[in-house]
């Protein structure tokens, strides 16, 4: 017997039905699987603009294949509209509001299986962690990137273009009115941004998981083709609840070591190494921070594009996609992953190949042998710091500076402005942590600036924080343990020489260990920067990066 037979079956349960009725359902409705639809739809997030729509061919979708479709809202906030102030501290705890709400609604109303409808950041990976946590029938439906721009310094313009335009305009290369012309065309339609960043890394994951239909990662927000994916994803969930396969039975070990190797080939955000350990905690399975470590060093650089490269994920998408790069990649991966289609990941891309062109290249020949992401250790991050070579110049795998410390994020964005900071800099910015922060927020703006005024190849940053999928230059985060919990990194002083060693994996204070022990009893942690509210729980309870900033909900 079905979950909502249980509670719509007469007549004991006739009150349900009442309930059901008096919102038009009718009994041929209630004597079908129930599929609940947890949309994000909101007119605050270009991604999610058009998940009305998106939402109203998922129902088409699972009545044509004999489900009752029954939808929830759920919140979802944008990160580019929270970056550089306060805002940006809530966005990565509502991931556990989103997993948890729709837990939640789930399991109040019995459903059968679930639609996820969710484009962006982190509302992508709280979906999953639901159903990764439900283990029901679930699929992922997206709701596709915007279109790019117009060309702007060799490549379509997009919302980074602004930020990077604020640095031009410091540096009096454009003036005020070339800076709110760049407004009006940067982000010509809805969607996800056009570049690889959290958002459409996570959406690209959720294909390689298998948890959405083969091809549908990249299409973009204003196709016809994102409507009929929408529609046939209505029609392959019901198959599912149909079969009995289930959100456990997809997102495994194997199928998240898949995950991995997907974004390392395309240069992903580094976001991937919270989340992809988040899920895995939902799901059960034993997974952590050194799976990127170790499949990043052996899975080859196939596709690239921007930040890394003048390419957008539109390009990527007429390239052929994920289903193109996990082709080639095939010889690496676990083909015998259940998928959503019902199907094998291998038997998902029979006939599928790369196009070998200046977006998606092969197996044989990728554009480097390694190093999408990496993780680094060393006495400055004894419990693992993640960066991304695929969106570092090699001529700066290695560095080597003085540090300029600051204890948040503004604090070093007010510097950078002010011209404070120099070419061979290494910035500190700490206390951003997940309990620091409160939130673990992105360094984003700070990057962008020094690329605006010119230092982005020049200076290095080093955080506790995380990082936008989108920046570039040569950066670390997650440091861990994070300043708040006494890390080194709360540690360090100006002018500390620190190096950063990719090739090598090691971050290193140069600071000798009688030094550190000097200064440890010293250091005592600043007063929590949230006292009341979300934040305040969320920074009492948030694990360490290197755990997936997760709070845990098993005893």
């Amino acid at each position: 017997m079905r979950r909502s037979e249980k509670i719509l079956t007469r007549p004991e349960w006739s009150i349900n039905r009442a309930y059901y009725k008096s919102m038009g359902y009718s009994d041929a409705d209630l004597d079908k699987p129930i599929i609940g639809i947890a949309n994000a739809w909101s007119t605050t997030v270009p991604g999610h603009y058009n998940l009305r729509q998106v939402a109203e061919a998922v129902k088409e979708g699972i009545r044509t294949a004999g489900g009752t479709p029954v939808e929830f809202g759920v919140i979802g906030a944008c990160d580019g509209i929270a970056e550089g102030h306060v805002g940006m501290r809530y966005i990565l705890p509502t991931r556990e509001v989103i997993a948890d709400s729709i837990e939640l609604m789930v399991q109040a109303h019995q459903y059968d299986g679930v639609a996820l409808l969710g484009s962006c950041d982190k509302i992508v990976p709280g979906m999953l962690m639901a159903a990764a946590r439900l283990g029901l029938p679930a699929i992922l439906v997206n709701g596709g990137p915007m279109l790019g721009g117009p060309m702007i310094a060799g490549r379509q313009a997009d919302t980074t273009s602004i930020i990077e335009g604020v640095g031009r305009l410091q540096r009096g290369e454009i003036d005020a009115d070339e800076l709110a012309a760049m407004e009006e065309r940067c982000a010509p339609s809805c969607g996800s941004c056009s570049f690889l960043g959290t958002a459409n890394t996570m959406c690209c994951i959720a294909e390689a998981l298998g948890m959405s239909l083969p091809g549908s990662a990249m299409i973009p927000a204003v196709n016809s083709e994102r409507l009929r994916v929408a529609r046939q994803s209505g029609e392959a969930l019901v198959r599912l609840v149909n079969l009995g396969i289930t959100a456990r039975q997809i997102i495994t070990g194997e199928s998240l070591e898949n995950a991995v190797r997907l974004t390392s080939a395309i240069g992903g955000s580094t976001n991937a190494a919270l989340h992809l350990p988040a899920i895995a905690y939902e799901a059960e399975v034993d997974f952590s921070i050194e799976h990127f470590g170790t499949l990043s060093r052996e899975t080859p650089v196939i596709a690239r594009m921007n930040p890394a490269a003048s390419a957008n994920v539109i390009d990527f998408y007429h390239s052929g996609g994920v289903p193109a790069v996990l082709a080639e990649l095939l010889p690496l991966l676990h083909g015998h992953c259940l998928t959503v289609t019902g199907r094998s990941l291998a038997e998902n891309l029979i006939g599928i190949s790369s196009p070998n062109n200046e977006v998606i290249k092969t197996f044989a020949r990728p554009f480097s042998a390694s190093g999408g992401l990496a993780v680094l250790r060393g006495n400055l991050a004894p419990d693992s710091a993640v960066t991304k070579p695929a969106a570092i110049d090699p001529a700066m795998w290695q560095f080597r500076g003085p540090a300029r410390v600051f204890d948040s994020e503004e604090q070093a964005n007010v510097a950078i402005m002010a011209g404070e900071v120099r070419p061979g800099d290494v910035v500190v910015i700490r206390y951003e942590g997940p309990k620091g922060g409160p939130g673990m927020p992105e360094m984003f703006k700070a990057m962008k600036l020094l690329h605006g005024l010119g230092l982005g190849r020049q200076v290095a940053l080093v955080t506790d924080g995380r990082f936008s999928g989108t920046n570039n230059g040569c950066f670390v985060g997650h440091v861990s343990p994070e300043a708040q919990e006494g890390g080194t990194i709360a540690l360090v002083r100006d002018d500390d020489p620190i190096h950063i060693d990719i090739p090598g994996q090691t971050l290193t204070l140069e600071v000798s260990e009688e030094e550190l022990n000097r200064r440890r009893p010293l250091w005592q942690p600043p007063p929590p920067r949230v006292t009341r509210g979300y934040l305040a729980l969320y920074s009492r309870l948030a694990e360490s990066a290197d755990k997936g900033a997760i709070i845990r909900n098993r005893l």
